[in-house]
């Protein structure tokens, strides 16, 4: 498998209301940090994911988190 684009190396505070996101996991979307189509063709697909409550999340903007969609500091060692 190839490795996704970093899209930033710095994750996306964003508040998220209750449903569900698909998060882009190749870096090619134009609307980071979700999904927008522009993995299809690649090997790569979003990973779709649910918020149950209103809240404020950091995400993975570098695609190489261990925790995704969420970020877990990987983007410092880029």
């Amino acid at each position: 498998m190839s490795d996704p684009i970093c899209a930033q190396k710095a994750p996306y505070r964003i508040e998220l209301q209750p449903g569900e996101y698909y998060w882009c996991a190749c870096g090619q979307s134009k609307n980071q940090p979700f999904c927008d189509g522009s993995h299809k063709g690649t090997e790569f697909t979003p990973l779709q994911f649910s918020v149950p409550a209103t809240k404020t999340v950091s995400m993975c903007g570098c695609k190489r988190t261990k925790t995704a969609p969420f970020c877990d500091g990987t983007h410092k060692t880029l």
